[in-house]
This record gives C-alpha cells, sequence and structure tokens, in this order.
C-alpha cells in the first residue's frame, strides 16, 4: 500500500483512494510568466512519481494540473510586502502583466512560457497531466465558487470594490502551515498604514478589482470589473474537474503557507466539508549551497543541461537518488555523475535478454518488486536506487542486470528503453520547444498550424514521425 507524508497531518500515512480504484490527484501547476528551473522541475516530477507507482498497483490515477495564466501577484499573503518595492498585500503587479510589459501581450507570452515547460517535462520524462486547465480559461467557474462564498457568509466585498475572503469564518485555518491567525502580523503598505479594503488584515482577494490602466487579463463579472486572486483558481480548477472529494493534493513546501492554507479555507467553506484528503509537498532544491533563484544567481534551466551535452534524464536520476522531502544540494558534479551512470544502464539495457529462463524472470519480478516497495514507502527512491546500483555491481550476467532495469522503467521514467543514439539528450531545447507546440496543437485539432511547425522543426534538421506512443523526433539525413 502507498504511503506519503500528509504535511496536515504531520506524519507518514497510508494513501487510500475516495473512489475505490480510482485515485485523484491534483498538482498545483506553474504560473507561466518565465522558465522553469531545475527547483520548479523538481516539484512538478513528485505527481508523476505517484502516478507511476499508482499505476502499478493497478489504480486509475486522474492528476489534475492547472496553468496559472493570471491572478498570480507579486505578493500574495495578503499579510503586506515589498514583492516589487512598493506594493502591499495583493496591490502589486500581475506577475503575467510584469512579464508581458508595456504593450505586450501577456497571454502570448504565457502560451509561449506554457509550451516551454512542457517540453521541459517532457525531456524530464514527467508525463503530462490527464487534464491541465487554464486559469484565464476557467473565469467562470471562479465567478461561480465566489458568489457561493458571498451567500454562505464566508466572503464580502471590501472598500475597494475587491471581493475578500474572511479569514475568521473558517475555524481550520493553519492546520497545514501550523500558523495561527492571531499570531499572524499585518503588513504595512509605504504609506504606513493596513489595507483599509479589508476588515482583517489576514484575509485575502478572491476576486480583485481592476483599476482603470488595466486593459489585460479583466473579466466582468456580478461584482464588477476586475481578475481573480490565485488562491481562487485552485479551489475553482479543483472542483470543476476533481469534484468535491480528491485523494492527494501536491505542491512545493513554499505553497503550504499562504496558497495551500487559502485554498482549503476557500474549497471547505464553499462545499462544506473536507475535500482534500492528503496534502504532499516536496522540499527546496539547492543549487552548490544556496536556494535556486533568480535573486540567488543560480538559476539552471533544463536547457542549460542540454547545451552541456548532459540528458535530462541524469536530472531525473539526480533527483530520484535523493527523497523529495530532502533538501537536495544539486550541482554540475552531481549531475554529471548521474548522466554516466545513466549511460551504464541504458547500455546494459540494450544487452537485456527477452528469452530469459524462468529462474532469471523470477529473479527480475523479485527486483522490481523491491523497488515498488521502496515507491510506496513515502517515494523513497534513493532506496530503489541504491538497489539497482547494487544489481549492477553483482555477478549476474549483463542480460540479466539489463532485463532488471527495463522490468523498472515504467517506475524510473528514465528513458532506459531508448536507444543510445536517439536519447532526449540529442534534442535541443527549441526544437523540444516546438515539439511541445506541435502537440497542443493537434491536440486542439489545428492541423494547419501542426503541419506549419512540423515544417518548423524539419528546417532546424529534425524529422517528426507521429506514433501510437506520441511524437517522436530524429536527426535529418543530410
Amino acid at each position: 500500500m502507498l504511503r506519503l507524508y500528509d504535511t496536515r497531518a504531520r506524519a507518514v500515512v497510508p494513501i487510500t483512494a475516495g473512489q475505490p480504484g480510482h485515485l485523484k490527484v491534483y498538482a498545483c501547476g506553474p504560473t507561466v510568466y518565465r522558465d522553469a528551473h531545475l527547483g520548479n522541475l523538481r516539484t512538478f516530477l513528485l505527481p508523476d512519481l505517484i502516478r507511476r507507482i499508482a499505476s502499478h498497483s493497478r489504480l486509475q490515477v486522474t492528476v489534475v494540473q492547472n496553468i496559472t495564466d493570471v491572478g498570480h501577484m507579486l505578493d500574495d499573503t495578503g499579510l503586506g510586502g515589498d514583492g516589487a518595492g512598493s506594493d502591499a498585500g495583493q496591490l502589486g503587479e500581475d506577475r503575467m502583466l510584469q512579464a508581458a510589459g508595456e504593450g505586450g501581450d501577456a497571454l502570448r507570452i504565457a502560451r509561449h512560457y506554457e509550451a516551454q515547460f512542457r517540453a521541459d517535462c517532457d525531456l524530464l520524462g514527467i508525463n503530462a497531466p490527464t487534464a491541465s486547465p487554464r486559469a484565464s480559461e476557467s473565469i467562470s467557474a471562479m465567478v461561480d465558487v465566489v458568489q457561493r462564498l458571498l451567500q454562505a457568509g464566508h466572503a464580502y466585498v471590501g472598500a475597494d470594490g475587491s471581493v475578500f475572503f474572511d479569514a475568521r469564518s473558517f475555524p481550520g485555518y493553519g492546520a497545514i502551515s501550523g500558523n495561527r491567525l492571531e499570531d499572524l502580523r499585518p503588513g504595512h503598505r509605504f504609506d504606513g498604514a493596513t489595507d483599509p479594503s479589508k476588515r482583517f488584515h489576514a484575509d485575502w482577494a478572491l476576486w480583485k478589482a481592476a483599476p482603470a490602466t488595466r486593459t489585460q487579463l479583466v473579466w466582468d463579472t456580478p461584482f464588477g470589473r476586475g481578475f481573480p486572486g490565485w488562491h481562487i483558481e485552485c479551489t475553482a480548477m479543483l472542483l470543476d474537474h476533481l469534484g468535491e472529494q480528491v485523494d492527494i493534493h501536491t505542491g512545493g513546501i513554499d505553497l503550504r503557507f499562504p496558497h495551500h492554507e487559502d485554498e482549503r479555507a476557500q474549497t471547505e467553506s464553499v462545499v462544506g466539508h473536507e475535500v482534500v484528503r492528503h496534502w504532499v509537498h516536496a522540499e527546496h532544491l539547492l543549487f552548490e549551497g544556496r536556494k535556486m533563484s533568480k535573486s540567488a544567481g543560480n538559476v539552471v534551466l533544463m536547457s542549460d543541461v542540454v547545451a552541456r551535452g548532459l540528458s535530462p534524464r541524469a536530472v531525473r536520476l539526480a533527483f530520484l537518488e535523493q527523497h523529495y522531502r530532502s533538501q537536495v544540494d544539486l550541482s554540475w558534479d552531481s549531475i554529471a555523475a548521474a548522466d554516466r551512470l545513466l549511460k551504464r544502464w541504458r547500455a546494459l539495457a540494450s544487452k537485456a535478454d527477452a528469452t530469459m529462463q524462468s529462474t532469471t524472470a523470477a529473479y527480475a519480478a523479485d527486483i522490481v518488486s523491491a523497488i515498488a516497495d521502496a515507491f510506496c514507502d513515502d517515494l523513497d527512491t534513493a532506496a530503489a536506487i541504491r538497489l539497482l546500483r547494487t544489481v549492477e555491481r553483482s555477478d549476474a550476467s549483463d542480460a540479466l542486470k539489463g532485463a532488471v532495469l527495463l522490468a523498472c522503467e515504467p517506475l524510473l521514467g528514465l528513458g532506459l528503453d531508448r536507444a543510445e543514439a536517439a536519447a532526449d539528450v540529442q534534442v535541443p531545447a527549441d526544437v523540444a520547444s516546438l515539439l511541445a507546440q506541435r502537440a497542443v496543437a493537434r491536440a486542439a485539432k489545428q492541423w494547419s498550424e501542426s503541419d506549419r511547425l512540423r515544417e518548423e522543426i524539419l528546417g532546424s534538421g529534425w524529422v517528426v514521425t507521429d506514433t501510437a506512443d506520441g511524437q517522436q523526433v530524429s536527426p535529418s539525413q543530410p
């Protein structure tokens, strides 16, 4: 049975599907205003690992991962801050509009980074979610939730016309993060006053009234022209796509507060009962001793990995060598070491004997079972990799070692079943981005756009073949 660390319970607990045989997972997705760095991608690996072990356990798995393309402000705490130097609470600039700049098209920027995010996930071996709703296309669902919260007395219209959630109306606030409302200290605006639009300093915006100067990403609603707050987006999309019972909600550890705390309060208030059974969070990624961030100047993108001639799946292997709840200190040396290990394992996999005798087949099955047990034990991927290293050093034949590795591939996602010459490391980041855009176009049945992107990819020196397993790409012949 799968066991995971539940942040709210503060313990490793058994995970059972609320609907027998069907595990429902909501994964907080990216805000698509810039490239996702390796620290972000480590978080997005978490639901992929959960789905792989759940599928191995013969569960049907539905994963919904949102795309935030509006409403994520520079400071979303609701308590005030200096996210842009002078903004307070949620009065600062929308990240999407900031990325677009003056006169830019925010949604065009969003689609560019969304396509790049999908390309990076593909390079890392992260399977696409079952559904990936966009915030900008889910406004009606958000409006419905806000209206229901207003009717139930959990929300109110503030002095500036924005709609706020009444934090004190939800007695269970703080169960995830441990923060208590009475201990949250109010922030201050640059003029020295707390936000006068709110009744209580810890309340947060569900719907923001838009200033006349905002011309993009605004909608007319029964409570005025404006745009959604970040937290309400996940509540609306979760309920819209998964219903009122969700087994697992994932995200980075930094989302515990305020995002998941606020989301939980909204969601339970609108339906009247607990919706998410388990909250699971991945720890921060350090790079060469510091948390990966733009301000620290140590942001590493998947394109940087490719540019160094390293396989993106080596990054995945480096992640798997550490527990998802440990604060991993990644470095170029550790990625290079994982790349060398991956090459050895791919070489062994190429020697796998498909006609093994029953005794050797049983040995492989035992190893797979042990790997699955490690995954079930709070995703102890580090123990799984250590076991496979032991297999690699054993006296077993290369053919048997390769068979074991291939049998474990559905859990590992390391691309061990690919020929080295066609490994994903060979695909440049710009071509991978075009492939991701083409996948989106094909899913939308935009065939002319799909054909145009095929020709653009061909012009870059790569040939695309559509197969039952999706797009396959290979270098064009000179």
